[in-house]
């Protein structure tokens, strides 16, 4: 419950359930390819609050051609003379198909807003277009579901002195990451405005509290899936067919390829 320090999630109760809720997902994949639906999961909050683990966790078993991960990269100098949205746009989904926003058009609500990379105009025209950009989605038959993860400032920051000090997670850190622990007030008004603007009715924000990973995931899947009003789709019925009789192939002897060397027997 929020607000409330609850235990956290044993590891044997995560996986368990983690396995559950991913089959399910499986499930409405196939939904959504055999409906020819349009799912569009938007993940938002916090630099470290958990947003990359979740998608990792929501994609894993899912078809990369069915369910894909739209993250963009900063936008190019032609992209900024062009309408905000209209980079976005490309990445939605056609029938069948499910996009994972790893970060969004909100972007311009917070980092951009909060670090100076846009104008005043360019932010207050974002926040009256993008309740209208969200309705014509929705208008359109889109599935949008929107997930805002919520970190506390001191699980954030050892978060970040984890990152630091792993050297397989030390890429995740960014200059500009570190500089959110100097502006955190300022990336919490930056959220506050702007769920004023954008928690509209046809597309609500949904928080995920955040500090225990485990416990976000679980409830960030399992929201999703009850929030889609998806069905089994029965598969189709399919049979390993007998192997044919040799016809007298050989195979050329080893050494005429080149193969990798056995690491492993070193282990």
């Amino acid at each position: 419950m929020a607000g409330k320090k609850a235990t956290r999630v044993s590891r044997a109760a995560y996986e368990k359930e983690l396995l559950r809720l991913q089959t399910e997902l499986v499930k409405l994949q196939e939904w959504v390819r055999a409906e020819g639906a349009r799912l569009v999961v938007v993940f938002e909050g916090r630099d470290a609050a958990g947003k990359g683990g979740t998608i990792k966790r929501v994609a894993e078993h899912l078809n990369p051609r069915v369910a894909r991960i739209a993250a963009l990269p900063k936008p190019t100098e032609r992209e900024r003379t062009q309408w905000y949205f209209q980079r976005y746009v490309e990445q939605l989904p056609a029938a069948g198909e499910i996009v994972l926003f790893d970060r969004s058009w909100y972007n311009r609500a917070g980092v951009e807003h909060v670090m100076g990379f846009c104008t005043k105009e360019e932010y207050q025209l974002f926040m009256r277009q993008c309740p209208i950009f969200e309705r014509m989605l929705i208008e359109d038959g889109i599935l949008l579901r929107k997930y805002w993860f919520s970190v506390s400032d001191t699980e954030q920051q050892e978060r970040f002195r984890r990152r630091l000090e792993d050297p397989l997670r030390r890429w995740k850190l960014s200059p500009m990451d570190l500089e959110s622990l100097t502006r955190w007030e300022a990336y919490s008004r930056a959220k506050d405005e702007m769920m004023v603007h954008t928690d509209i009715a046809e597309a609500p924000w949904y928080v995920v509290e955040s500090d225990d990973k485990r416990r976000a995931r679980l409830n960030m899947i399992a929201h999703l899936l009850a929030s889609v009003p998806y069905s089994e789709v029965p598969p189709p019925v399919l049979e390993l067919p007998a192997r044919p009789p040799s016809t007298g192939y050989e195979r050329p002897p080893r050494d005429l390829r080149t193969y990798v060397p056995d690491h492993a027997a070193g282990v």
